[in-house]
């Protein structure tokens, strides 16, 4: 098969001509300009003196280092004169060489075998790395440059990701495909397809088609991955025309859904068409090159109206069309091809049951209409979701903030920032109202954020990285330095450099010790640690984007150095605000400094506004480099008095804790040549400093460089990441910041009054039962299937929360805010109405009513519009007014909808339930404590209290409500029992980092002589 070629070169099996897409053109050798053939020169002329001439200058001048006879005890005891200082420099001369020959054996033997990490040679940061340059220099004459520089280039960082993911793939849980492939080994039936395709084309002129030649990368073997240079070296004879391939392949969508835009980074599965004299291809026809492309096999076309059905293309009418096994169609491939499984789209019906769709980083899950541009044919962001047959198409908001729904780990810091804003207001809200929600483009941000952020994932990254930290300070040992982070569905990955086989429990090793894996399964035992006091570890971690397994997330103190971003501005800007956004509010970093540079006042003042304690905004860089020069320099003086050996085992050991605090640089505009040679002279340390730097633009001397291009695509350079970028444009940002502005107003709006509606169906009458005052509970009499009733309970929620019943589009928009058809819909509401059943006399408990609107039945139970009527009864009947609240409460079983899924109920931002029923409850709760306590029932104010909590364990007026109401107990004991509980609370709760002043005077009188003994 290896000498199946196209007739350019040679017969066809000497019988005819066939058409090559490429025609006689020559092979092109790749070539270097003169400043890379100077570059190498010099450096091999550099790397000659330092190995050849130094020795040869101390051999000359100074003679043999080794002493003419042996030391005598005489000499330690006899005066040093210039002629011993001068023995001892030479030696330190010729120490300083060996060192020197030994980094040069290093980096060669790196970069010759590809090995990744080179050996670190001991007390040689500095000296390692100007022989790093130099040997890449000397190597580029001999070797291609974009296959070595990658592998050993980075200060001792190695383009391992890609490596360590393959390997640990098959521990993640996998997303959905719409094709898989297995590649099975043909025997010799190629040939002899190839034979046969020869021949019908030699016997049928008209058939004669233009062919092409393709490659398919094949799946790693162990630790080998193919590479360009490998596949020329095999194909074309010749590794250096590695060029060639690259030139025909560059910028084409993969099966996979990625470019081939770094020579350097192919992927298993990928179609790379090759030039027409390369051996050991496949040789099929240049109209199918495109389906190669993008579906990895070729796709049937479509016959000419004026064929027969089952005629082949050059076949005569009336022949029998030949059997698959017997004689392939003209459009087979010559080699062997994998054997592909064609995906199939099915169009849901109102009665075929839809399919809940996981969507990776908290996108909206549920039933996912195709989309347009991928199984319609239609053109992207057209408005709208259409399915044939199944009417007119759903319309959703193309504006709608995809971007930070997406970013699962920032929503969730953002969230986090707006629940502190958000406590405040609480602080200033007046009885009988509730706070200002928001609007507009904030209410869409917000739903945009709720969807999308992933509270666990914090959770287990921060806990984990603490929890490590502290496992290794215990043993005594130091922590690795940790380049990259994967934070997939069931795990969280550290690709750490030196390798180490050996981490701490619960973490794993995998990949030889270059994997360190913590399986999500683990939170609850690393919750249960005590971890409070422990600094965290690598607070300069944050997402650059998302590949098909998870998140990725790169620790910008790792580069030692300036990380300089390349692409299109707005691309660009939009990567670097998502960096600060992140930075700015998350959860695994204690104190950090961020210096914004040239944002403008509106991403610099409005980030400094969310996040005051950890941002800076100032217009020049010349305003910023005092501040981080000094910081640099107070860094190096804590790593002097503080006698340890980095940052990292400073952070691990907990001294001098605030010596480690890090400082980041992010600049919207790129330097100047002058500022950038300032920075870069200031990032370039060698080793870690608590500090980052990120500048956009082309930057001489920058340590790593990332490229973000105009289709979302981040290159993280030597890392060897490629992931789609974790985005957010100015339209998003500005959302935040509005939504921060409103939960930054401390008025408030006076609640609806309960109107006198018709008295709610008792337990006893109701034939379907919604609880949302807690944990989310449906009795209902029908089947539901598990698999679906996540989304049916929130489309259930949905109507509750909705007693005068919704319009079938505005439930799509609700639930389905990515767009769902008609149909998928309408099957869901089917759905639901067999769930919920019918009433006594027969009627269904959900309906359309006259008007086209959904609406739930008489006799469906929702204990939200039951505590809201007997809100309405205790003022209507003030005599029983503690009676009807006290039964009021008796329905609040824990915060409002708690235990709801992520990714799900995002439409809470812009609705009311949340805002009312909080209010609502903790004025009803406060409003019974003071009525039990006038007439001597204290229990029942306690009870009232702790009911009140039960929603809403973060309100201080309650907590001083239930100290005040135990106080009156007499008993001493249990108020000390509810103070140590408001503590505790304060210490799980990270939206309680300190208490208002009435609480913190209340339980100093309550307690005055053990309050200052005690920290909240």
């Amino acid at each position: 098969m290896d000498d199946v070629r196209s007739t350019t070169q040679r017969p066809a099996i000497g019988r005819g001509a066939m058409v090559t897409r490429h025609g006689q053109r020559t092979p092109v050798r790749g070539r270097r300009g003169p400043g890379d053939v100077l570059a190498g020169l010099a450096a091999v002329a550099a790397l000659a003196a330092l190995l050849g001439g130094v020795p040869w200058a101390l051999l000359t001048f100074f003679g043999s280092p080794l002493p003419g006879r042996l030391p005598e005890l005489g000499d330690l005891t006899h005066r040093v004169g210039p002629g011993s200082v001068l023995t001892v420099l030479v030696v330190l001369v010729w120490l300083a060489w060996l060192q020197l020959a030994l980094c040069v054996v290093v980096e060669v033997y790196a970069g010759v075998r590809g090995v990744g990490v080179p050996a670190r040679v001991p007390l040689a940061g500095g000296t390692q790395s100007l022989v790093h340059r130099l040997v890449v220099a000397a190597l580029l004459l001999f070797t291609a440059a974009t296959v070595i520089a990658p592998a050993f280039s980075g200060g001792g960082l190695a383009q391992r990701p890609a490596q360590a993911q393959e390997l640990a793939r098959p521990q993640l849980q996998p997303q959905p495909q719409t094709q898989t492939q297995e590649f099975q080994h043909v025997p010799a039936e190629p040939q002899r397809a190839a034979d046969r395709m020869a021949a019908d084309l030699t016997a049928n002129p008209a058939a004669k088609v233009a062919t092409t030649k393709i490659y398919r990368v094949q799946p790693p073997e162990g630790r080998h991955h193919e590479s360009l240079w490998e596949i020329a070296d095999k194909c074309l004879g010749e590794g250096r025309r590695y060029k060639e391939i690259y030139r025909l392949n560059q910028g084409r969508v993969q099966p996979d859904g990625t470019k081939l835009s770094i020579s350097s980074l192919i992927r298993p599965g990928w179609i790379l068409e090759m030039p027409a004299d390369a051996k050991g291809t496949q040789v099929v026809p240049a109209r199918d090159l495109d389906d190669y492309y993008r579906h990895g096999h070729p796709v049937p076309h479509e016959q000419p109206r004026d064929q027969p059905p089952h005629q082949q293309p050059g076949e005569q009418p009336g022949e029998p069309a030949p059997g698959a096994a017997a004689a392939p169609a003209p459009d087979a491939p010559v080699q062997e091809t994998p054997s592909v499984e064609k995906p199939t789209v099915e169009t849901p019906a109102p009665e075929t049951p839809s399919v809940e769709t996981p969507v990776p980083d908290g996108l909206a899950q549920g039933p996912v209409a195709p989309r347009p541009h991928e199984e319609m044919g239609g053109k992207a962001g057209s408005g709208g979701v259409s399915v044939p047959g199944q009417g007119p198409s759903l319309s959703f908001d193309l504006e709608w903030p995809q971007g930070l729904a997406a970013a699962s780990l920032l929503a969730a810091g953002l969230l986090g920032a707006l629940g502190r804003r958000r406590r405040t207001q609480m602080w200033h809200r007046a009885f009988g109202h509730a706070i200002v929600r928001p609007e507009g483009a904030a209410a869409e941000t917000e739903r945009a954020l709720r969807i999308g952020a992933d509270d666990d994932a914090v959770h287990l990254l921060d806990l984990g990285l603490r929890h490590l930290s502290k496992s290794m300070a215990a043993g005594g040992r130091a922590l690795p330095t940790v380049y990259g982070v994967h934070l997939g569905p069931g795990s969280l990955d550290l690709w750490i450099a030196p390798a180490d086989r050996n981490p701490p429990a619960p973490w794993q090793a995998f990949d030889e010790g270059q994997v360190w894996r913590l399986k999500a399964d683990s939170l609850a035992g690393l919750e249960s640690a005590d971890l409070a006091d422990v600094l965290a570890p690598y607070p300069g971690l944050v997402s650059i984007g998302t590949n098909d397994n998870g998140r990725i997330l790169v620790d910008l103190e790792a580069a030692h150095g300036l990380i300089a971003l390349r692409g299109p501005e707005d691309e660009r800007r939009a990567v670097l605000a998502a960096l600060a956004l992140e930075l700015a509010t998350n959860r695994w970093s204690d104190h950090m400094r961020i210096t914004l540079v040239g944002f403008g006042a509106e991403l610099g003042e409005g980030l400094a506004e969310i996040a005051p304690d950890r941002v800076r905004a100032v217009p020049t860089l010349a305003d910023a480099l005092p501040e981080l020069e000094g910081r640099t320099e107070e860094v190096r003086q804590a790593l002097a008095a503080s006698g340890v050996d980095s940052v990292l085992t400073g952070r691990c050991r907990g001294v001098f804790g605030e010596a480690w605090m890090p400082h980041y640089l992010i600049m919207a505009d790129q330097p100047t040549e002058r500022e950038a040679d300032r920075l870069v002279a200031l990032a370039r340390t060698g080793t870690r400093m608590a500090a980052g730097y990120l500048v956009p633009g082309e930057v001489q001397g920058a340590t790593w460089t990332w490229e973000v291009d105009p289709a979302g695509r981040l290159k993280a350079g030597v890392l060897g990441f490629e992931v789609d970028a974790q985005l957010v444009p100015d339209e998003h940002y500005r959302g935040v910041f509005e939504l921060f502005r409103t939960a930054g107003r401390l008025d408030s709006v006076p609640l609806p009054e309960p109107a006198g509606a018709a008295e709610p169906p008792s337990g006893d009458r109701s034939s379907v039962d919604i609880r949302l005052l807690g944990p989310i509970e449906i009795d209902a009499p029908g089947p539901m299937d598990e698999s679906r009733r996540g989304l049916c309970t929130e489309v259930l929620v949905y109507l509750a929360a909705h007693p005068n019943g919704v319009h079938p589009t505005v439930l799509s928009g609700a639930v389905w805010p990515r767009g769902v058809s008609a149909g998928v819909r309408d099957a869901c509401v089917a759905r639901v109405s067999d769930w919920l059943g019918r009433d006594a006399r027969g009627r269904p408990n959900l309906y359309y009513d006259d008007r086209g609107r959904i609406r739930l039945g008489s006799e469906v139970r929702v204990d939200w519009a039951v505590f809201r009527w007997l809100v309405w009864r205790s003022a209507a009947e003030p005599a029983s007014e503690p009676a009807y609240m006290s039964y009021a409460l008796d329905l609040v079983r824990g915060p409002v909808l708690a235990g709801r899924s992520r990714g799900r109920y995002g439409w809470l931002a812009s609705h009311d339930l949340e805002y009312e029923a909080v209010a609502r409850v903790i004025d009803v709760a406060h409003r019974l404590v003071v009525l039990r306590l006038d007439e001597g029932d204290v229990r029942g104010a306690i009870g009232a209290a702790r009911a009140g909590l039960r929603l809403a364990p973060e309100d201080e007026g309650l907590w001083r409500d239930l100290l005040r109401a135990t106080q009156a107990t007499g008993d001493h004991a249990q108020v000390r029992v509810a103070v140590e509980e408001l503590r505790g609370r304060v210490g799980r709760d990270p939206l309680l980092d300190q208490l208002q002043p009435e609480t913190e005077a209340l339980v100093e009188e309550l307690i005055p002589e053990g309050h200052h003994a005690a920290s909240f």
